[in-house]
């Protein structure tokens, strides 16, 4: 196994390049549980397998001539990093989006103030937020998407995707990450808009109740009553949510190989 990775050094350094950028962003491997050591020795295996598979036919003089570990060779380097952080990042868009879903309905549940440090975003987030969270981890481990980024994504990704071709494929690449980004709050705003439009009409009948009663002080009440029924919602939304991640994910991963495919057929994203 040394020998053969002495041998194709600088054929290992780029897969090894894209995929600790790959481990370094994506969910759940990205979180400062999982040692730096570890994160290496993993991306150091993966590329050590997906070696047979990687074609860098286009680096030919700089993985095979006299261009090898020259200033050229660095840059590229850098941008096989930058490949595995824009996969790992769109990867990241999708867990936002069950976040984001999170954090538009807390403010309307009372839970705003209730935030704490959400290790999967590395961010303070409310507690909503954090619960989505970890619904869409699950899903995500139960429909082995892992497998499925690193044995298809990275895979294909190491046969048509190269630095070059990016830089060349720019339009392409900004139009696939504005999708993303679309798709995050669009994805947001349907998971969210069941109890945002409950609490919005619950909100709004407290409101006229209280002008048309003062005396009730429906204002106080208002907030316990808002908690149990976005509870109810949630407990009878949760099978639907899930069946929604699963669609989120397989669309994003949809997109992800489409947008890596279209570099092998010289298209533009």
């Amino acid at each position: 196994m040394i020998n053969s990775i002495i041998n194709q050094a600088p054929l290992f350094l780029l897969i090894f390049a894209r995929t600790s950028g790959l481990i370094f962003t994506l969910p759940l491997l990205s979180t400062r549980t999982v040692s730096r050591i570890a994160k290496i020795a993993l991306a150091g295996y993966m590329s050590f397998i997906l070696i047979p598979s990687a074609d860098f036919s286009s680096y030919g003089f700089y993985v095979t001539g006299d261009g090898v570990f020259s200033i050229y060779y660095i840059f590229l380097l850098i941008g096989e990093v930058m490949i595995g952080v824009i996969i790992g990042f769109f990867v990241s868009m999708i867990f936002a989006a069950f976040s984001t879903a999170g954090q538009f309905f807390a403010f309307q549940m009372g839970f705003s103030a209730a935030s704490a440090f959400d290790s999967l975003s590395q961010v303070e987030n409310p507690l909503m937020g954090q619960y989505f969270n970890f619904i869409g981890i699950l899903v995500f481990l139960q429909n082995q998407w892992f497998q499925k980024i690193f044995i298809r994504g990275l895979s294909k990704s190491l046969n048509s995707l190269n630095a070059i071709s990016l830089v060349e494929n720019r339009e392409g690449f900004v139009k696939f990450l504005l999708k993303g980004l679309t798709n995050l709050f669009s994805d947001a705003l349907v998971i969210s808009l069941p109890i945002i439009g409950t609490l919005l009409l619950i909100t709004v009948c407290t409101g006229l109740l209280s002008k048309a009663a003062p005396q009730m002080n429906l204002l106080s009440e208002g907030f316990p009553i808002m908690l149990i029924v976005s509870f109810i919602i949630l407990f009878f939304l949760i099978p639907f949510l899930c069946s929604f991640f699963v669609r989120a994910f397989n669309t994003g991963f949809s997109d992800l190989i489409n947008f890596i495919e279209s570099f092998s057929k010289g298209g533009k994203g």
